[in-house]
């Protein structure tokens, strides 16, 4: 049953990653900010899950299945993030490439101490 609850959670993932991307594919921003979006958000839904059910995930593990492997697993994108970076650099926009990870990382890590904390 545990597969079933990933499944679902990572296909409502994927779908919205599919969807911000269809939305933001006529950004004029050489950063790619489809992604970028994506793993924010993806994020902020981890940590507000880990800040607000944290004990409740320890009582539910599907609900833990449901939303941190499955939705954020669906939503979240490293091996996009990795190849537009990669792109990035191929095409000499050292600035643009060096931007993404750097602001990909520190908003992401901005978050969970924002709504986790410690």
């Amino acid at each position: 049953m545990a597969y079933l609850w990933v499944f679902i959670g990572g296909g409502l993932g994927s779908s919205l990653r599919y969807l911000l991307g269809n939305l933001l594919s006529k950004s004029s921003l050489s950063l790619p900010i489809a992604t970028l979006t994506a793993n924010l958000i993806s994020c902020i839904i981890f940590a507000l899950t880990l800040s607000f059910y944290n004990e409740k995930l320890q009582q539910t593990p599907t609900l833990k299945l449901f939303l941190l492997t499955g939705i954020c697993g669906g939503l979240s994108t490293f091996s996009t993030f990795s190849f537009e970076t990669y792109e990035l650099l191929k095409q000499g926009q050292i600035m643009w490439a060096s931007s993404n990870i750097l602001i990909s990382v520190l908003l992401c890590l901005v978050i969970f101490f924002t709504f986790i904390g410690k």
